[in-house]
């Protein structure tokens, strides 16, 4: 989740923006587009392969997997698209967590009008969306109540074709990065539930409707935002140095590569970045890649 003011994050003097494709048969590892001027972040791959679909200042845009200048999409209704944006399976939509005012809308990648698909009765604050379940049905995301000691985040799955909410875990330590896993069987998420140290998010699943939660992650190092590759054999996230709080930019972090579990490591990628990285599941259709940011200072 991300909710920050207007005006958008930019990037420093010195820093530049690199948007990466990574090949887990090969190790290969392609920058697609480079810039020095602005700040894309969080890509998804568009179910036909062609795109990765990325947020820069508040607007949506498009860039050829294999490289090219980012385009726009035309988005009307929508207020500030976060990097909180996940693709209806339908392959023709996407849900966007709109700023600020903490909704979540449905668009036409084409370009065309969000439409807000939810509303007040779930009484949040806030809605940071991470997930779509298969059958695009049900959005998994991270629900904020208002509280005088400072917001809770847990996790609430929402059914916008009947308009009810559920709430899935209920903690006063926060959780983030609902994402269902491609056959719909899991949850998987980052939260703080069972560290002593605060910040010390690790990676856990659970089931749909909230049992049989699993941490998968035993390490000191701080882990968020799991994303099963479409084939359900891969896991990537990011992990930042022990003793981080949150997610923030602009660090020395890891993508870390493993089976579904988190056993079975098979590389880690260390990079310049962490906000905007990888905030949103970025596999290719074919399970061979991932897209990722990467902000690099001279």
């Amino acid at each position: 989740m991300n909710a920050q003011p207007s005006p958008w994050r930019a990037l420093a003097p010195g820093q530049t923006c690199q948007l990466h494709v990574y090949n887990v048969t090969t190790g290969e590892d392609a920058v697609v587009f480079e810039t020095a001027s602005r700040l894309f972040e969080a890509p998804n791959w568009t179910a036909d392969g062609r795109w990765l679909i990325v947020n820069c200042d508040g607007e949506l845009f498009k860039v050829a997997w294999d490289g090219g200048e980012p385009l726009h999409i035309s988005i009307s209704g929508s207020h500030d698209a976060n990097n909180d944006h996940v693709l209806d399976p339908d392959g023709e939509h996407i849900f966007i967590s709109d700023n600020p005012t903490g909704h979540i809308l449905r668009a036409p990648l084409a370009g065309g009008e969000a439409v807000r698909v939810t509303d007040e009765s779930d009484q949040l604050s806030a809605r940071y969306l991470h997930g779509v379940s298969p059958d695009g049905s049900t959005l998994a995301h991270i629900g904020g109540v208002a509280r005088a000691d400072g917001a809770v985040y847990n996790i609430y799955a929402y059914d916008w074709t009947t308009g009810v909410t559920t709430q899935l875990t209920d903690s006063d330590k926060p959780h983030d990065g609902s994402e269902y896993s491609p056959d719909g069987e899991w949850l998987y998420f980052n939260a703080e539930r069972e560290s002593t140290e605060p910040g010390h998010s690790q990676i856990f699943r659970m089931r749909p409707d909230g049992a049989g939660v699993e941490r998968l992650i035993h390490s000191p190092r701080v882990d968020w935002f799991p994303h099963l590759s479409p084939d359900g054999r891969t896991m990537v996230y990011l992990s930042y140095e022990p003793g981080v709080r949150s997610h923030p930019a602009d660090r020395p972090v890891q993508l870390a590569i493993c089976g579904p579990d988190g056993s079975d490591e098979r590389a880690r990628i260390d990079l310049f970045g962490g906000q905007g990285t990888i905030n949103v599941n970025s596999w290719a259709p074919d399970s061979t890649r991932f897209a990722y940011v990467e902000y690099p200072t001279s």
